[in-house]
C-alpha cells in the first residue's frame, strides 16, 4: 500500500484523501472512480488505510483534483449513495527500500505458499457444524487474556513460560472436537495424521483488529502435527523464515523461538495465506519448525485487490500433541531442545 501524507499548508496535489468513501461502506474503487473521473483523467483508487472507509483518488493534474475536491467535500453525492465526502489534498510519500518489501501477495491455497508441511483444506466443517462449535465453546469458561480470550483442555498452555506442564493434565479433550479428531485421521492428505494422538486443545477467540505475535510453537511443548480450524472470522496468517531461525540472543531453555521486533530484520522471507471461516490448516515439517506464523493486527485485510472485512469475533481450535522428552527435528537452528 502506497504511503500518502497531507500536504503544507497552502499546498496543492494531484491527490485527494477521500473519507466516508471505500469498500467497507459498500462502495468499489470503480463506482468511486466513476464519479471522479468527470473531473480529468485518473491514474488509480487506493486504499487510503485499513479501515475500507477511505480511499485516495489520484489524478493525472493537479487542476483536476482542484476541480473535484471544490464540488463534492461536504456535498451529498448521489452517484454514492448520497453519502456526504469529506476531502483534503494528500501527497505520495517517498517509498522506501524497507516498505517496498513489507508488501507480501496473499495466497489463497497452500500449494501456491510453497512451504513443505503446509497444508490448508477449505470447508473442514460445514457451517451447521461452525455454528454447533461455536455454541459448544460459549458454554464452556473463556480465561480473558490482555487482548484475547483463550480456553485449554488436556493441557494448559503457559503463556509465560510458552510450554505445557506434562505433569499436569486437565483431563481428556471435550466430545465436541471428537468429530474433528476423527475426521482428521480420515484425511490422506494430511500424511500421518492416523497415527498421531492429539492431545492438547487451546481455543482463541480474536476480536476485531486483535492478531498473534509472529513465533513458532516451541518444539520442545509439542510433537510435528499443529492443526488449526478457522471458525466464524476469516483471516491472513504470514510465515517467516529466518535466516538464524529468528531466535534472539540468550534465548532461556523450553521458551518459544520468537523475534519481539521482526519488521526491523530484513534477513527473512515473507509469505502469506488467507484462512476463511471453516478451513483447516496444518503445520508440519518444515512449516511448523523453521517458519514463524504470524496473524496481523488488522481490522481489514486485502487479499487479490479485494477489501476483507474480519468478522466481529474469529474463533480458532488449534489442537496438538504433547511432546514427552526432548525434540529431534532437523531445524537445530530453530530448535530450543539442539541450541
Amino acid at each position: 500500500m502506497a504511503r500518502f501524507v497531507r500536504p503544507k499548508k497552502g499546498e496543492l496535489s494531484s491527490n485527494l484523501y477521500v473519507a466516508n468513501c471505500g469498500p467497507a461502506v459498500g462502495l468499489s474503487h470503480e463506482a468511486i472512480a466513476s464519479v471522479f473521473t468527470k473531473f480529468g483523467d485518473i491514474k488509480g483508487v487506493y486504499a487510503a488505510d485499513e479501515s475500507g472507509t477511505r480511499v485516495i483518488i489520484s489524478f493525472s493534474e493537479e487542476g483536476s483534483a482542484q476541480a473535484a475536491l471544490e464540488a463534492l467535500d461536504g456535498v451529498p453525492c448521489p452517484e454514492l449513495g448520497g453519502r456526504s465526502l469529506h476531502i483534503r489534498y494528500s501527497m505520495l510519500q517517498p517509498t522506501s527500500q524497507s516498505q517496498v518489501s513489507n508488501l507480501v501477495p496473499v495466497s489463497i491455497t497452500a500449494s501456491d505458499v510453497s512451504i513443505p508441511g503446509l497444508y490448508l483444506m477449505h470447508d473442514f466443517v460445514s457451517a451447521k457444524e461452525e455454528e454447533e462449535l461455536l455454541q459448544a465453546v460459549d458454554c464452556r469458561t473463556w480465561k480473558s487474556l490482555a487482548k484475547r480470550r483463550v480456553q485449554h483442555y488436556g493441557y494448559e498452555f503457559c503463556y509465560d513460560t510458552r510450554n505445557v506442564n506434562t505433569k499436569h493434565r486437565l483431563g481428556e479433550l471435550p466430545s465436541f472436537v471428537f468429530p474433528i479428531l476423527e475426521r482428521i485421521s480420515s484425511f490422506s492428505a494430511f500424511g500421518n495424521a492416523e497415527n498421531v494422538v492429539l492431545d492438547q486443545l487451546t481455543v482463541n477467540e480474536y476480536p476485531p483488529g486483535v492478531g498473534l505475535s509472529p513465533h513458532v510453537d516451541t518444539h520442545s511443548a509439542f510433537e510435528d502435527l499443529i492443526f488449526s480450524l478457522s471458525l466464524a472470522g476469516p483471516c491472513i496468517m504470514e510465515f517467516r523464515k529466518y535466516a538464524n531461525g529468528g531466535w534472539l540472543p540468550r534465548v532461556a531453555p523450553n521458551t518459544v523461538s520468537k523475534v519481539e521486533s521482526p519488521e526491523d530484520d530484513s534477513n527473512f522471507i515473507r509469505k502469506a495465506l488467507y484462512l476463511p471461516p471453516r478451513s483447516m490448516l496444518l503445520m508440519s515439517g518444515e512449516a511448523r519448525y523453521a517458519w514463524h506464523h504470524y496473524i496481523p493486527h488488522h481490522k481489514i485485510d486485502t487479499v487479490n485487490d479485494r477489501v476483507i472485512r474480519r468478522a466481529s469475533r474469529r474463533v480458532s481450535l488449534t489442537l496438538r500433541k504433547v511432546r514427552e522428552g526432548a525434540c529431534k527435528c532437523e531445524f537445530p537452528q530453530c530448535c530450543d531442545s539442539q541450541r
